[in-house]
């Protein structure tokens, strides 16, 4: 018989690429995975690993064992959501995923409603780069979280991992002095009027920042960048003291400081909710995903609902 927790750990190899990685990923060591991942292979009959010096490759047998792997996965969540749900009442903790604009705009006020509808969930809220969130799904450091992604910067599709819409909100070109002289119409006219600025954009390796950089590259130059930031507030204080023009999300570009005028563009920015693959059911994930819904501003673009 297979054991599952060496399958999640031949998972994760397969996404993550190297025995450090896995380890470092679920807290284990190195030696301890390699044992592990070994005592498998024995289980399987059929070699899973191809070892070239450091390097380890999964073989035809370990890919196939994998995509079983994420059918197993997927049905034990769904066997924990049932479980949960003939318990009376939700209870525990619930590890919630999300990056910052969305932290300070939605998430208070849904904990707030969540805390109302079910008292003895413990939601732990953690900010982290949308990039970032499908390996912490998979590793069980998340139950749940935000995502974003970008006309010019769309998210992977992550095996093991679900999302269903949440919001939809407009992308504007923040600029400072001198920005109402700017022309109006389509986003690449816009951009262009801007080539020869100070740009600032997202710390590499961010949806952000790839989305800013491919923005201008398809509209024709590449953006000459001057200051990395993440935090849209600070973005905006740059743009006001004259450092730079920027791409900010409509959560982002609440109350601009004076001096700030912000072009609306016809690019957005798409918002998701991203659980485990079987665990959209779960009632701690309903019941967030519900809460993020009710308290969503009605300038948003809200998913319709299917039919």
């Amino acid at each position: 018989m297979l054991d599952v927790r060496r399958l999640r750990l031949l998972r994760e190899l397969a996404h993550r690429g190297t025995i450090a990685a896995v380890a470092e990923a679920l807290a284990f060591s190195p030696s301890a995975v390699s044992q592990q991942l070994s005592v498998l292979e024995r289980e399987a009959g059929v070699p899973l690993l191809e070892r070239t010096g450091r390097r380890v490759a999964l073989t035809p047998a370990g890919l196939n064992l994998v995509r079983h792997t994420e059918a197993v996965l997927e049905r034990l969540e769904l066997a924990s959501a049932e479980l949960v749900d003939a318990r009376q009442g939700l209870a525990g903790p619930l590890r919630i995923g999300t990056f910052p604009s969305a932290a300070r705009a939605i998430v208070p006020a849904a904990l707030a409603a969540l805390a109302r509808e079910h008292p003895r969930l413990e939601p732990m809220v953690a900010e982290m780069d949308s990039v970032s969130v499908a390996d912490a799904l998979r590793a069980g450091e998340l139950d749940v979280a935000l995502v974003h992604d970008h006309d010019f910067a769309p998210a992977p599709q992550e095996p093991g991992v679900q999302t269903e819409p949440l919001f939809t909100e407009a992308m504007y070109l923040a600029a400072g002095p001198g920005a109402r002289t700017a022309p109006t119409g389509p986003d690449d006219e816009v951009l262009r009027h801007w080539r020869a600025a100070p740009w600032i954009v997202a710390t590499p390796s961010t949806l952000c920042h790839a989305m800013a950089v491919r923005a201008c590259q398809a509209a024709g130059f590449a953006p000459r960048i001057r200051h990395q930031v993440d935090d849209f507030a600070t973005v905006l204080a740059l743009v006001a003291a004259g450092q730079g023009v920027a791409l900010v999300p409509q959560l982002g570009a609440g109350d601009p400081p004076p001096g700030v005028d912000l072009t609306r563009l016809t690019m957005s920015r798409r918002t998701r909710t991203a659980f485990r693959a079987g665990s959209a059911v779960h009632p701690a994930v309903s019941a967030l995903t519900s809460a993020l819904h009710a308290v969503l501003p009605q300038t948003l673009i809200h998913p319709q609902p299917a039919l």
